[in-house]
């Protein structure tokens, strides 16, 4: 008989999500039971440590953490991953017994998804827009592909300046450095593109992370959020000229590591990206 899973995603406002399907879906390929549990911090009032103790409790076999708890999670567990360490963010738990393990599979899975959405594009001075759990992630997947400069940009100067610290100890000082958010003008006039790990432009956080006018047509342009899939940003790009690669691929693929790591199946990346795009069109998240 095959081995049952309980699987749940903490997060703010993830009631739209669909995490819960894309994983039920790809396991009733393999023949498992698999429920995929919503654990929304506003709306069941407790904070990503108590819903951390609970799922141990409850017997659960993993987590998906998501916005904006893939730091604050990381004092409640037992262990991390060596890349989990590295980032300092956790998007991803599994639990051995009560032994919790944290992993980060945004890294990889926004990596694999550029690879394939953008597998050509200048890299040589890159903006990144966001320095929080996703933000580390994405940074460090960047760097790893080959960026030659990063400049990290968030409303919030002191997690912005931590991460391009953390960065140059690791990818070295003449790759990575930190500004704010009056600099951009100047240096997306320069740059090759502009990767948003912010949330906004997500559907409870609404609007453009920059003026549409600093956009232009050699700039090309990514964004994590995927719901909606088609975001402010991304159509504003368009417009100006602007190649994009939306957050559809990248959740996926860190749909894809996570449920590998869950489960110990090989999951069909192709069988989840074509199940995204369906239910994407199913359930509005196109726009």
């Amino acid at each position: 008989m095959n081995k049952s899973f309980l699987i749940g995603l903490i997060g703010s406002g993830i009631g739209s999500s669909l995490s819960p399907t894309l994983h039920e879906d790809e396991a009733a390929h393999h023949g498992l039971h698999y429920v995929y549990r919503l654990l929304d911090t506003d709306v069941l009032g407790q904070d990503v440590g108590a819903l951390v103790r609970t799922a141990r409790r409850m017997g659960y076999d993993g987590l998906n953490i998501t916005h904006p708890h893939k730091q604050a999670v990381i004092p409640y567990l037992d262990e991390l991953s060596p890349d989990a360490a590295t980032l300092g963010a956790v998007n991803t738990v599994v639990f051995t017994g009560e032994h919790a393990v944290g992993h980060n599979t945004d890294w990889t899975g926004f990596a694999e998804s550029f690879a394939r959405g953008l597998p050509d594009v200048p890299t040589r001075r890159v903006v990144q827009l966001g320095a929080g759990g996703a933000g580390a992630a994405i940074a460090h997947a960047l760097l790893t592909l080959g960026a030659d400069r990063l400049t990290v940009v968030d409303a919030d100067p002191g997690p912005a300046v931590r991460l391009a610290g953390e960065l140059a100890h690791r990818f070295g000082s003449a790759r990575v450095r930190y500004a704010n958010q009056q600099e951009l003008p100047g240096l997306l006039g320069e740059a090759d593109g502009l990767v948003n790990t912010s949330p906004v432009g997500m559907a409870h956080h609404p609007g453009l992370p920059v003026p549409a006018e600093l956009l232009r047509s050699r700039l090309w342009v990514a964004d994590i959020v995927y719901r909606p899939l088609d975001t402010e940003l991304l159509g504003q790009a368009r417009a100006h000229g602007c190649r994009t690669l939306d957050g559809g691929g990248m959740a996926v693929f860190q749909a894809v590591h996570a449920f590998r790591l869950f489960t110990g199946r090989e999951p069909d990346s192709e069988r989840m990206l074509a199940h995204f795009k369906e239910i994407c069109r199913a359930s509005g998240a196109l726009g």
